[in-house]
């Protein structure tokens, strides 16, 4: 007696088979695609570190302006002798601390930390002063903050050139 059994399309054999040559033609493909995509790096698109903030005189003797604290990270400070550029991120624990005219200091909402006009910490939790950012004037005597330089007065940088820009200049405008 034989088995007769009716036909089927496919043996367990042949589906066997055919499932392990569609895993490795779909391994060969996504090894193919993550091969060519390593081809072309992503390249990251920072925003510039050089940023104009406007001609010196647009600024008042004695102002604090917050206008560059979201868009570059940077507070700029008028005073009778120049300007200098804080970077507008808490030494502690990097929270972006406000500038209090009523109280003249910047107060840092997360842990209380306090610092004066000129950036140097008097109270709370943070460890040392506001990181100064290099200021210069442009060709068109603009003003220019570069956030790439960061001046650090536990370091002496607060001391060095470009860590403050004296205004009005001698002779020029």
């Amino acid at each position: 007696m034989k088995d007769e059994r009716p036909p089927t399309l496919w043996t367990r054999r042949e589906v066997q088979t055919r499932s392990a040559w569609a895993l490795l033609g779909a391994s060969l493909v996504a090894a193919t695609g993550a091969f060519v995509r390593l081809l072309f790096p992503r390249v990251r698109a920072d925003p510039p570190t050089k940023v104009v903030l406007g001609r010196p005189d647009e600024f008042a003797v004695g102002e604090v302006s917050e206008r560059f604290k979201r868009s570059h990270r940077l507070i700029l400070v008028r005073e009778a002798k120049g300007f200098y550029a804080l970077r507008s991120v808490c030494t502690h624990l990097g929270c972006v601390p406000a500038w209090s005219s009523a109280q003249e200091k910047f107060k840092c909402p997360c842990h209380g930390s306090g610092f004066h006009r000129d950036g140097v910490n008097f109270e709370g939790p943070a460890p040392r002063p506001l990181e100064r950012l290099a200021i210069a004037l442009d060709a068109q005597h603009n003003l220019v903050v570069d956030t790439a330089v960061v001046l650090r007065n536990e370091r002496g940088d607060w001391s060095r050139p470009e860590a403050f820009l004296a205004w009005p200049r001698e002779g020029r405008p």
